[in-house]
């Protein structure tokens, strides 16, 4: 029994290293696999040299590497094992080499049938249960003692052997399996509550702190972070700073770590420098505070912030004082916190950015419309004012809404409701360009009134069916617009009667006008891929451009 307390002793010590990690579950992949017969071969082997001598034989715990590297890793691995172990004990010689060989490679296997039998009916966790391993290496010891009685000459010998060696080996390897087993699963338990404690810890802390880096690394935000990540770690201290200076410090010594100061710690500057985390404790790495030679804070940990291209923008650092060490769970934690800000300050600016180009793209469209329809509307004005000035009247009324409609309108989404009186308000003055030449029919039901749509989405395809499409025929032009509902969606349709191009059915690409392409990339941008703009045309007889939006009846938000 003490060979089998070595043993066992080895085991604990093999659990607490990362060769223990593949045999967490079941092993299937090759690598895992290989690993697997490495550990256990040099467990088979080992207990060989911690057996003990008796007579001629060696009373071993070989069997409990074998069938465990069996019971792990499937048949090929119990068999390869229980090879190498047969076979070192084969070059030990005796009158029993031949028979321990052969057994050995046997009790490999009998513990790879035990893993084929469970994985195949479905019950895999039994590969794990200390009693199965004990059964299946007390019933691999019977084998074990039956191939020695049939293979060693003479009879008498291996009956005398046999009755001296069975008892303490089946006592032995079977309590030594069970234990081995109790003490990979206590390991595995352990590093599963572990993660599950860091996972929660990780999910509490991004929930708290979702949105909150979104505008950008300044002082109130850093410091709302700083605050959240204080009460769910523990530690003695938290410290968020940009590449100058100290944004937020909450915790032990914030008497001397005041918001502001310019960074001087050698860690921190290191760690941004380098782009590199940084652990120091006090002990193998010295720490020491920068500010206040009297600090109580003993040890730090300091991660880089990033942004754009990886590039570092400022730090977060976690601190324990003199009197505590750092957990592992919370270095680990840290790097991971570090990680979810810089994602969130990176998500930030491309919200930002994403804003800017939404504004750039509807200041392009208004600038596309305004100077070439303003100078049309002049020159009908011009036109009309000696003959019929209450019409010219009424046109600059139409005139003032549409520019009153380009300047106040929110800038991101509108009103159905809005867009059409903005279109009105273009058509308008259109007739009168035309001067009879153009009629227009809206169809559009009150119930779709309130759905929104992002401003500026229809003038434009309204203003290319006019320019590309009637203003071509010699006869009246008509522009039809309606809208329909299709499932959850709301198709808006706008369709002229020229009908000028090729036939068929296809989104708006490149060979589209500039607006009608900045529409279509804003309702996809706005509402996902599903959404945007379509053409379809009959040649001569009409062309459809339809718009395709989510059917949202919301209240109208303030502008």
């Amino acid at each position: 029994m003490m060979q089998t307390c070595g043993y066992l002793v080895v085991a604990y010590l093999f659990s607490r290293t990362r060769l223990f990690l593949p045999f967490m579950r079941v092993t299937v992949r090759l690598p895992h696999r290989i690993a697997a017969y490495v550990v256990f071969s040099v467990f088979c082997i080992m207990g060989t040299y911690l057996g003990l001598q008796i007579d001629e034989s060696i009373a071993s715990t070989r069997a409990i590497g074998a069938v465990l590297g069996g019971m792990l890793g499937g048949p090929v691995v119990g068999f390869f094992v229980g090879l190498t172990g047969g076979l070192h004990r084969y070059s030990i010689g005796g009158p029993t080499a031949l028979a321990c060989t052969v057994s050995t490679i046997t009790e490999g296997l009998i513990g790879g049938f035990f893993h084929l039998w469970f994985t195949r009916h479905g019950r895999i966790e039994k590969v794990f249960d200390p009693f199965t391993v004990a059964l299946g290496t007390f019933c691999a010891e019977v084998v074990q003692m039956i191939i020695l009685l049939v293979m060693v000459k003479p009879f008498a010998a291996a009956a005398h052997l046999v009755g001296q060696i069975a008892a303490p080996m089946l006592i032995a390897n079977t309590l030594g399996a069970g234990l081995f087993m109790s003490i990979l699963l206590d390991r595995r338990e352990a590093l599963e509550k572990q993660s599950s404690v860091f996972s929660a810890k990780a999910l509490k802390i991004a929930a708290r702190a979702e949105g909150a880096l979104r505008g950008g690394l300044d002082s109130i935000a850093a410091g709302r972070v700083a605050r959240i990540i204080f009460e769910e770690t523990g530690v003695g201290a938290v410290a968020i700073s940009d590449r100058e200076k100290l944004l937020a410090f909450i915790g032990i010594g914030d008497d001397h770590h005041v918001v502001g100061l310019p960074i001087s710690s050698r860690q921190t500057l290191e760690a941004m420098e380098k782009n590199v985390v940084l652990y120091a404790d006090g002990n193998e790495v010295g720490y020491q505070c920068s500010i206040d030679p009297h600090c109580p804070l003993g040890a730090a940990l300091v991660m880089p912030l990033l942004g754009e291209e990886e590039k570092v923008i400022g730090s977060i650092k976690l601190y324990e004082p003199k009197t505590r060490l750092f957990s592992t769970i919370n270095r680990t934690l840290g790097e991971g916190i570090a990680r979810l800000l810089s994602a969130q300050i990176l998500a930030g600016r491309y919200e930002a950015q994403k804003q800017l180009l939404t504004q750039s793209e509807l200041k392009l469209l208004q600038a596309q419309v305004n100077p070439h329809f303003l100078f049309n509307t002049l020159n009908t004005l011009a036109a009309v004012v000696p003959k019929d000035p209450e019409r010219a009247r009424q046109l600059v009324q139409h005139l003032a809404v549409f520019f009153r409609k380009n300047l106040k309108r929110p800038s991101q989404e509108v009103t159905l409701e809005d867009e059409i009186d903005h279109v009105q308000a273009y058509l308008e003055i259109e007739k009168a360009r035309f001067a009879g030449n153009l009629d227009v029919i809206i169809d559009i039901a009150p119930e779709f009134a309130e759905v929104r749509l992002p401003a500026f989405s229809l003038q434009p395809i309204v203003e290319n069916a006019i320019k590309h499409g009637t203003s071509q025929l010699i006869g009246k032009g008509e522009i039809r617009i309606t809208a329909t509902r299709v499932d959850d969606d709301l198709v808006i349709d706008v369709a002229d009667n020229a009908g000028l191009h090729e036939g068929g059915v296809r989104p708006v690409g490149d060979d589209g006008g500039l607006g009608m392409r900045l529409v279509a990339r804003r309702l996809e941008t706005r509402f996902g891929p599903a959404y945007g703009v379509n053409v379809s045309c009959e040649r001569d007889v009409a062309t459809h451009v339809s718009l395709r939006i989510p059917l949202e009846i919301r209240e109208l938000r303030a502008a």
